[in-house]
């Protein structure tokens, strides 16, 4: 992780409508709806709100009553990899799910509107990452970052950089903005200056049973503490808490597999 804040700053506050490309959301499907409501309620102290009913079992995690994610349920022959997939977003999500298409991307789902919540497609890059596309009707996005338990960051773990950075600042109109290293390859996508989500080039160091993917950073008041919690509620520790620039950072996974970053920013 470089540049340490998404979509907003750090002071907890509502948002506006996100500019397009922003990553305005997070949602993660499963087989189990109920047992990972109880690990996240748990973990991060969500409560939930049911819908739209228009994505089959679907609830919306909510944290000081903002909402701040999304899980639904995965059909029982659906074999996919349970992985948290943000939502970028869009003022028109048909034109850049066509825009997708062109640049050598897939829409796998949609475009399709979710009640009066907005419209979304999900799609994935030339390198089989998956992601969402998000036109905000009622539903905005999150609606609070900056505390414990709220998404922080997104970034996209890849086999390398720079091309598929032209594949997302194409349809999503970022600029980048390179990390300087010989041995780390990073770029941060940006708006108008502003970071809003990293690419982290790793080579053969990616899962071999993953491939390219987005991985989720949520905020925690204390990792270590945060890391117990996860293993005694069932989860898994990949990588655990150390320090870096930004924060201390740990990866875990949830009971079904899900991996994610906990980072506790510096105070």
């Amino acid at each position: 992780m470089t540049e340490a804040r998404g979509p907003a700053g750090p002071d907890g506050g509502t948002h506006t409508r996100h500019a397009p490309g922003t990553p305005c959301w997070v949602s993660l499907m499963v087989h189990g709806l109920t047992t990972t409501q109880e690990f996240y309620g748990a973990l991060f102290g969500w409560e939930f709100r049911p819908g739209p009913q228009q994505l089959g079992p679907y609830v919306r995690a909510l944290l000081d009553g903002a909402e701040v994610a999304g899980i639904g349920q995965l059909p029982p022959d659906r074999h996919l990899p349970i992985a948290w997939t943000p939502y970028l977003a869009s003022d028109d999500v048909d034109v850049t799910a066509e825009t997708v298409r062109l640049c050598g991307g897939t829409i796998g789902v949609g475009p399709l509107d979710a009640a009066e919540a907005g419209r979304l497609a999900i799609g994935s890059d030339p390198s089989g990452a998956v992601f969402g596309i998000w036109q905000a009707a009622e539903h905005l996005g999150t609606g609070i970052t900056g505390v414990p338990g709220t998404p922080a960051w997104n970034e996209l773990l890849t086999f390398e950089s720079v091309s598929v950075a032209k594949f997302y600042e194409t349809v999503f109109g970022y600029e980048e903005e390179a990390v300087v290293s010989a041995d780390f390859d990073y770029l941060t996508l940006q708006i108008e200056g502003r970071p809003v989500a990293g690419i982290h080039g790793v080579g053969h160091a990616l899962p071999r049973d993953r491939g390219p993917h987005w991985i989720t950073y949520f905020e925690a008041a204390d990792v270590d503490e945060t890391v117990e919690r996860v293993v005694d509620l069932g989860g898994h520790v990949l990588s655990p808490p150390k320090d870096g620039a930004h924060g201390r950072v740990a990866t875990v996974a949830d009971p079904e597999g899900a991996r994610f970053c906990l980072i506790e920013s510096p105070r």
